[in-house]
């Protein structure tokens, strides 16, 4: 599984990208998390909203940083 945590660095950002290392922790999914900080790159997800998650190339959260529950849930289903 390829995970991706887009955002420019602010606090949010933080938070999901160390959210999502938790519920992949807590869950015990084979997954790569790279986070993605460059404003280009992020552009060509077409999101004007950042933090956003992207697992296999799918966006699954964004603007908005879930709980380690609710990732976990997006992960494993």
């Amino acid at each position: 599984m390829e995970i991706k945590v887009l955002g420019t660095g602010c606090a949010k950002c933080k938070a999901l990208e160390k959210a999502t290392k938790e519920a992949v922790e807590k869950t015990g999914v084979n997954a790569t998390i790279t986070k993605v900080e460059d404003i280009i790159e992020i552009m060509q997800f077409g999101v004007m909203t950042t933090p956003v998650l992207v697992i296999d190339g799918k966006i699954v959260v964004k603007g908005k940083v879930p709980s380690v529950d609710e990732l976990s849930k997006l992960l494993t289903k």
